[in-house]
């Protein structure tokens, strides 16, 4: 298996750090409100990579965090629940979001079953003694309102800091280094813990004979809980690319400060932006559009999940109700294709045999196992549903169509049969033709329509549909 690694910056063969085991920690969502679809897509490419290497042969162990507390969770819990006290209101608003996005995980087709979700407030301890090690290292220094890594103590170490791109002014924008900072010795240091403000959530932190009530920042959150699930270094990290810094820079840095190994995931791997008319989807431009409103536009959440795998996850891709309807009808050939599992094989040798099926597999798995390329792997599924099986490949078929659901997530074999009812309306218009009785065929014809049965007539007889 090949990957584009974010670290080196080109694609490279896979490797595990254990032979046959794959750990890999994915930055899970702020749980403040609905997320929107371009962060779902950042989960759509975790998800398919997992699934990737679980049909090649891994043992994955899928970590993900939860984002319980921060200045968005904090602001969004105060002004919904402003007669709580601060902890049991972003304990009441970060548990019902945790709900709310593990059911868009489900509706998407991401398996949440096998990921190991961390909420952040539960592991504290492990940040306390994160940022501990840190400061007795002499890499964390502390100030007024709170405790602060140390680029330039990190840099005076020998380490490099700008592992995962080129540090430029561009790039490194006030912006961004400041979101979610308070006061700090040079621009580029960041808070590994801060000093409680009023009316907000709060830890005791005993540090230097000094007790800082106070909460912990955002980046120690994610370097303190991948290492305590999965161990340093672990084999892949994955986000999207608006991660890349300050975020995932800063878990390297701190992570790796004091260490003699300076790996802290041995593999990045990033998904591009998701864009809406050019620009990158964002609440802060209010140009984004959450799950729940690609339903309430008559949407399956899972044409959702087909138009993320139409692009490469490398790639950016734009984002438009055309571009969804393009990617609905691509799932409904499919689920056609899937839905011929209940029907009568083809007899005659134009039907797709085992040795095709098994082509078709070996083909998707070099696509996929080839950095993700998506785009490939379905059009070489597209292929297949073209045609139908043969008799002699009925079980290579309900094979298939299970590798299919494995590695895309798709949920093709998750339809379950018509009823026998409407096959025997099948079957009397299907003899109402043999006899040219016409009008008897349309009015069967209409009667499964109503009941959302589509016909098509071929050579080898009648194959139904669902739109």
């Amino acid at each position: 298996m090949r990957l584009y690694n974010t670290l080196t910056r080109k694609i490279e063969d896979f490797t595990s750090l254990e032979p046959g085991k794959v750990a890999m920690y994915s930055c899970g969502p702020t749980v403040y409100d609905h997320i929107h679809i371009g962060n779902l897509s950042a989960f759509v490419a975790a998800d398919t990579l997992r699934r990737v290497l679980v049909a090649s042969g891994y043992q994955v162990k899928h970590v993900m965090n939860f984002t319980d507390v921060d200045d968005k969770t904090i602001r969004r819990s105060r002004e919904r629940y402003p007669d709580d006290n601060p902890e049991t209101a972003l304990t009441k608003l970060t548990g019902d979001y945790k709900q709310i996005f593990l059911a868009d995980m489900q509706a998407i087709g991401n398996d949440v079953q096998v990921v190991e979700f961390v909420d952040a407030t539960a592991s504290i301890d492990a940040m306390r003694e994160l940022i501990r090690a840190l400061y007795q290292d002499g890499f964390a220094y502390l100030a007024d309102d709170g405790v602060y890594f140390s680029i330039e103590k990190y840099r005076a170490s020998g380490k490099t800091y700008g592992q995962l791109l080129n540090l430029t002014t561009k790039n490194t924008s006030s912006a961004r280094i400041n979101n979610d900072e308070y006061g700090k010795d040079s621009a580029h240091d960041f808070a590994l813990w801060k000093t409680r403000k009023a009316d907000e959530p709060a830890w005791d932190f005993e540090l230097d004979g000094r007790n800082i009530l106070g909460r912990p920042g955002w980046h120690v959150e994610c370097s303190a809980m991948s290492a305590a699930s999965l161990g340093q270094p672990f084999d892949i990290h994955t986000g999207g690319i608006d991660l890349i810094f300050p975020h995932h820079e800063n878990e390297i840095a701190q992570s790796t400060a004091g260490r003699d190994n300076t790996v802290y995931a041995k593999y990045f791997v990033h998904n591009e932006h998701l864009l809406v008319d050019g620009r990158k989807m964002s609440k802060s431009l209010n140009n984004f559009y959450t799950l729940r409103d690609v339903q309430e536009k008559g949407f399956d959440p899972l044409a959702f999940r087909m138009a993320i795998l139409q692009s490469h996850y490398r790639s950016q891709a734009n984002f438009s109700w055309e571009n969804l309807e393009a990617a609905s009808n691509r799932l409904a050939s499919y689920r056609a294709m899937a839905d011929l599992r209940f029907q009568p094989p083809v007899a005659n040798t134009n039907g797709l045999s085992v040795a095709e099926y098994d082509y078709f597999t070996e083909r998707i798995t070099i696509a996929l196992q080839d950095d993700l390329n998506t785009p490939e792997a379905l059009t070489i599924l597209s292929t297949c549903a073209a045609g139908s099986p043969a008799s002699a490949a009925t079980d290579a078929f309900r094979d298939f169509l299970t590798f299919i659901d494995c590695v895309l997530g798709l949920n093709l074999n998750s339809s379950s049969d018509i009823t026998d009812q409407q096959k025997q309306l099948i079957a009397e218009r299907e003899a109402a033709r043999q006899t040219k009785s016409w009008e008897t065929s349309d009015k069967l014809r209409a009667r499964l329509s109503e009941q959302g049965i589509l016909i098509r007539d071929t050579d080898q007889g009648p194959i139904w549909s669902r739109p």
